[in-house]
Formats: structure tokens, sequence, C-alpha cells
């Protein structure tokens, strides 16, 4: 109960932010750009300064060993939800070869079905509730969405990018494991296992880390960057979306239950004893955190940039957040304290 009421009281510190951000843009006291300012800030200092910190400290072969767990269900996870968005996206556009437009209106559900705000939101959670990107929950949760950066960064932004302007899942892969964050885990894993604490001298390494964790601690900049970029839309016609509603009780609530509950079932003492197998609490709070957050900002982003529609992106972004400061904790309720 302890975790739930600090999971309720990170939903609601997130929410804030995002309303920090929303009224910063609506009474234009930062100017339309200052979003694409934060989006590069998080992406370029931020997000790489808490993975790089998380694997340095926590990144052993003993560690990475005994959490081998994390990725392999965070892969399995990814790929199964990718394989559910297919079919579901078609309750939302049905005709989508009419016109090029339908096409990429079922391309935005699909991605929307698949990911949730793992990252942000995800990472936003983890560090609040555990104590820090010292934890090692937090080097635990980087663990489980490493396969999950790699599929949204190349199918996601397949996905996402216009088909004339786009391109193939290969070439997006190739952006995707070049992007700051998945440099930075990678070399942060690199630089664990070198143990290269013990080599080099204090005086050095000290002020690196404290480095490290000071821009980390910037990470509440990426809630107020979802309510500045959604803010610079119309709140009437992303709140009068019907479909955002239901692809949000999708995302919030429908999939993550599936998911959680089979869960559930493989934990029932007699299903273990059987298959002789468990989740442990981690992996199921993990996924709880990964795939019942709310939905991030490239479905925004991403469009905006290459000319695609931005509207549904901001709906769901809008929509989904408020809703999941209910539903999260609630959730967290159901599947962990309960069950």
């Amino acid at each position: 109960m302890e975790v739930f009421s600090l999971t309720l009281q990170q939903m609601v510190t997130m929410f804030v932010l995002m309303a920090v951000g929303f009224i910063l843009r609506k009474k234009n006291l930062l100017p339309d750009n200052a979003g694409t300012a934060i989006a590069k800030l998080l992406t370029y200092v931020v997000a790489p300064a808490l993975a790089l910190k998380a694997q340095i400290n926590n990144c052993s072969i003993e560690t990475l060993t005994k959490n081998i767990e994390f990725p392999l269900f965070g892969l399995a996870l990814t790929l199964a939800a990718i394989a559910v968005a297919y079919p579901l996206s078609k309750l939302f556009i049905r005709n989508h070869r009419e016109s090029p437009e339908l096409t990429y209106q079922r391309n935005i559900y699909k991605y929307a079905l698949a990911f949730a705000n793992y990252g942000y939101v995800g990472d936003f959670l983890i560090i609040g509730i555990f104590g820090g990107i010292d934890s090692i929950e937090y080097f635990q949760y980087s663990l489980f969405k490493f396969f999950m950066n790699i599929i949204c960064y190349s199918w996601g932004l397949y996905v996402l990018i216009p088909k004339d302007k786009g391109d193939s899942v290969l070439k997006n892969l190739k952006k995707g494991l070049l992007t700051p964050p998945m440099i930075a885990v990678v070399l942060g894993i690199v630089l664990g296992l070198l143990n290269v604490r013990e080599y080099v001298p204090e005086g050095i390494m000290t002020p690196i880390m404290n480095v490290l964790d000071s821009a980390g601690k910037c990470q509440g900049l990426s809630m107020v960057l979802a309510g500045f970029v959604v803010g610079g839309y119309s709140f009437k016609e992303m709140i009068l979306n019907k479909k955002v509603y239901f692809a949000s009780l999708m995302r919030l609530l429908i999939i993550p239950s599936i998911m959680l509950g089979i869960f559930t079932l493989i934990n029932i003492p007699a299903v273990q004893s059987a298959i002789n197998f468990s989740i442990s609490d981690q992996v199921i709070l993990f996924t709880l955190f990964a795939f019942a957050a709310p939905l991030g900002l490239n479905t925004i982003v991403y469009p905006a940039t290459y000319g695609g529609d931005t509207k549904t992106g901001a709906s769901m972004t809008l929509i989904s957040s408020m809703l999941s400061v209910i539903t999260l904790p609630l959730m967290y309720l159901l599947f962990v304290v309960i069950l």
C-alpha cells in the first residue's frame, strides 16, 4: 500500500507538471519553439544521463546475468503488443485503403496500441517511487525497456512517418540504435562491465557522476514538455474525439489487464508447480508502468516533423494522461496489492 500511495503521488505530480506546461503554452509565456528546445534537452542530455549513470553504477557480469529476465520479458511483451495492435487498429479505421490519409490514421492508432509512454512516464514513476537513478529498480527497468527502445525507434518510426517520406524498417533500425539514449545505455553497460569506477581516480569519477546525477534529476521536464505540446492545440477539439477515448481505455486498461491477468494466472500455486515457472513481482510492476502508462509524444512529434496528422496524437496524449492519474494507481492496487 505504501508503493500504491507513492504511485498515486507520482501520477498527481506528473499531472501537475503537465498542467504547468499546458499553461505556459496557452498564456504564451514561452515561445512556440520552446517545445523543440526542451525535447532536444531531454534527448541529448537528460535521458542519456539517466541511462549512463544507472548502467555504470549497477551493471556487472553478475547483475546482468541475474537480471537477464527483464530484457527478455520486455522483448516478448513488445512483440505481443505489436501483434495485437495490427488487428485492433482496424476497429478505429476500417476502409483504410480508400485513401493515404486513412491508412496513416490507422498507423497512428496502431502505434498507440503497441507503445505507451514507457520512457518518460515509466522512468518518472520508477525514479520517484524507488529513490532515484541509483536504485537497482531503475537499472532493472532500463534493461526491461532495452529491446523496447530498439523496436520503438525502428518499427515505430516506420509506422509513424508518412510512407512517401519515410525510410525502411532497417534504415529506421539504424537510426534507433544511434539515438543518444541508446548509445548511453550501451556505453554504460560496457563501462559497468569493465568496472570503470575501480580504475578511474575518485577525484575525476565523482564529479562526472555528480553531473550525470544532476542532469538526470531534470527528468520532470518531460512532463512539462507533454503539457506544452498539447497546449498548442484546441482543448475542445481534442476532448471531442470519441475514438481517442476508446483507444485510451485500450491502452490504459484492456491491453495491460490482459498481460497482467495472464501473469496472475501463471503465479497461481497450482499452475506454478505444473509448469515449474513463475513471474517475479518486478516484472509485473515494470509491465504495469510500461504498458499501462498514457500515450506519449511520438504520435505528435514525428507526424509534425514529416507533415502528417498531429491532432489525433495530441488528443491521445491529453485524454490518456488525464485518465491515467486514476487508472494507473487503480491498476497497481488490483494487480500488485490485491492479486
